[in-house]
C-alpha cells in the first residue's frame, strides 16, 4: 500500500509538471531500501508514463509552446546522457547527498521566490 501512495503521488506532482521524483525517489530509498541508483532507474522508467499522460493534457489545452519545446530537447537529451553517465559512475553516498542538496536548494527557491 506503501508504495501505491508514493506512486499516487508522485504521479500528481509529474501531472502537475513539479518533478514526481521529489516524493519518489526519496519514498524508493527510505521506505522501500532502494540504492539510490536503482530509486533513480526507477524513477526515469515511471517518468516515461506520466509524461505522456500530463503532454496529452497540455498539448489538448494548448500549454506547450513549441519553438522553446525545440531548444529544450536539443539540450536536454545530451544533457541527460551525461547526467546518466556521471550518476552511473559517481559514489552513492555523494550521489544522495547531491540528490538531497537539489531538494534543499529547489525548495528553499520555491519558498522564497516572489
Amino acid at each position: 500500500m506503501m508504495m501505491f501512495l508514493i506512486g499516487f503521488f508522485s504521479g500528481i506532482l509529474g501531472g502537475m509538471g513539479i518533478g514526481g521524483g521529489t516524493i519518489l525517489i526519496p519514498g524508493l530509498v527510505l521506505l522501500a531500501g532502494l540504492s539510490q541508483h536503482q530509486a533513480q532507474g526507477i524513477n526515469l522508467l515511471f517518468f516515461l508514463p506520466v509524461a505522456t499522460a500530463s503532454l496529452i493534457i497540455h498539448i489538448k489545452n494548448k500549454l506547450i509552446d513549441y519553438r522553446i519545446m525545440i531548444f529544450a530537447v536539443l539540450a536536454g537529451v545530451p544533457a541527460a546522457f551525461g547526467g546518466a553517465y556521471l550518476a552511473s559512475i559517481t559514489q552513492e553516498g555523494l550521489l544522495r547527498k547531491i540528490f538531497g542538496g537539489f531538494l534543499i536548494v529547489a525548495g528553499l527557491y520555491e519558498w522564497f521566490k516572489k
